[in-house]
């Protein structure tokens, strides 16, 4: 289908958006790409996953938030509200409170806000201000916030400032009706906020109003979702708790390199991880369940391959729609832990043509190719590149170069291991983003020796029971 197309289809489309195609109820802007990817810290945890609500006063983030926090009550939650922090009044403006523009940026304690998020995002606890609209001053004890998988942070500028968006993963919109925002806001300030009629429909045309079109209602081109009606908009928070729910099951990794695929953990896959990576496991056992992971590893590896439709015959003679491997395939193994994976993949795949590149290491950071051996016509297949670890990844990069040496297009070629390091990863994936990479685990880095840890040891060693020689 080509992009005018499919530009016009989500032109005609009715609706708002999803992901930049129309969906009842909902617009989503091709978040997937601008969605804040974050590093695994130094401790090996992930940082949480930052989700920003803004929108006019009375618009209804609150009540899009809460349901967010109901839909997601398997994962660990903390709301960050805007209104926290704003400034003490001084005497002065507290006689004048009515004069006060709360909606204006400078009402709020940015500085305060960045360094708040900032600490959560690290994992620190943090005491989160408490502010009385009745007395306008915070009073104690402030509010302590722990550290959470997601932090959601609410409130009506907080796209505004730049550094707070770059802190945000996902950025709502919630756009409702102007006279709906005004009824909404009379009652809040009335029965909460212990503001007369008066009062709230005189802030309301001298600085509300001017503070939406002038502040607000601009920001909301940053938004990655914009949710019309608020909390009544039941299809688009659920469309925005799954999202959510699929990022916080990717690696941190995944989100940075949508090449990078990380088979999906079971107790099953953790469980022959467990044998595989224990020091006591027995040479017989270790080559057993590295197989039945290599083999998992591989089937993967095969799903992105490029296919193309076929029909067949069955015996019932009914027609039935499949598919078929659009180009020839060969495997490549990297000596001398790569031909581990080499029985794996003849399991896979009857007949398959398998070279090899040996890697000589000279140092810690020195590599010479001392020999190849590449299928004649490996210009015109897939090629599934095999080595159970990434480390470093400087021998994978020489490898790859080597393949694009003899004609092998990028695209074509599909990395596959059974764990990879972070550093490795960056490394292979910013040299050659356009070859896919496939692993069972990624690892929470390298050591001083540069070592995968926690690694499961010298892994062609163990394989081939070389390891007391």
């Amino acid at each position: 289908m080509g992009s005018k197309l499919v530009e016009e289809l989500l032109e005609n489309s009715v609706g708002v958006h999803f992901s930049g195609l129309h969906v009842d109820d909902i617009e989503l802007r091709n978040s997937e790409q601008q969605l804040l990817a974050t590093a695994e810290t130094e401790n090996g945890c992930r940082e949480p996953f930052v989700i920003g609500v803004a929108g006019g006063a009375a618009a209804g983030k609150t009540a899009v938030c809460d349901m967010i926090i109901e839909k997601l009550h398997d994962q660990r939650v903390v709301l960050v509200n805007q209104e926290s922090f704003y400034y003490d009044l001084a005497e002065e403006e507290l006689n004048h409170v009515h004069e006060y523009n709360f909606d204006h940026p400078d009402a709020f304690d940015t500085e305060n806000l960045l360094c708040c998020m900032e600490k959560l995002r690290h994992g620190l606890a943090v005491d989160v201000p408490n502010y009385d609209f009745k007395s306008n001053k915070r009073k104690l004890p402030a509010r302590k916030v722990n550290p959470s998988d997601v932090i959601i942070l609410e409130g009506i500028l907080v796209f505004h400032d730049p550094r707070v968006r770059e802190m945000m993963n996902m950025k709502i919109f919630v756009d409702t009706d102007a006279d709906v925002r005004l009824a909404r806001r009379i009652r809040r300030d009335t029965e909460e906020k212990g503001r007369d009629l008066k009062t709230v429909l005189d802030q309301y045309s001298k600085f509300v109003k001017p503070a939406f079109d002038d502040f607000i209602l601009p920001t909301k081109k940053y938004a990655d979702i914009i949710i019309p009606r608020g909390g009544d908009n039941h299809v688009a928070i659920d469309l925005i708790v799954e999202h959510i729910r699929t990022k916080l099951g990717q690696h941190n990794l995944c989100k940075i390199y949508p090449n990078l695929s990380v088979i999906q953990s079971t107790f099953q896959i953790r469980g022959m991880h467990t044998l595989i990576r224990d020091a006591k496991t027995t040479t017989h056992d270790f080559i057993f369940y590295s197989d039945r992971l290599i083999r998992l590893v591989v089937e993967h590896g095969l799903g992105h391959l490029p296919f193309k439709e076929k029909q067949v015959i069955t015996p019932t003679g009914s027609v039935y729609t499949g598919v078929e491997f659009c180009k020839r395939l060969c495997g490549i193994s990297i000596i001398r832990s790569g031909e581990s994976m080499e029985n794996a993949l003849r399991a896979c795949c009857k007949g398959i043509k398998i070279g090899k590149i040996l890697i000589h290491r000279e140092g810690d950071n020195g590599q010479q190719l001392i020999y190849h051996n590449l299928p004649k016509d490996i210009e015109d297949r897939n090629v599934l590149l095999l080595d159970p670890i990434l480390g470093t990844g400087n021998s994978a990069v020489q490898a790859i170069s080597l393949l694009l040496q003899n004609g092998v297009q990028e695209s074509n070629i599909i990395f596959l291991n059974l764990i990879s390091a972070p550093q490795g990863v960056h490394v292979v994936c910013k040299r050659f983003p356009r070859i896919k990479i496939v692993t069972s685990e990624i690892e929470f880095g390298l050591n001083e020796d540069f070592r995968v840890v926690p690694g499961m040891g010298e892994f062609g060693d163990r394989y081939f029971g070389t390891d007391d020689d």
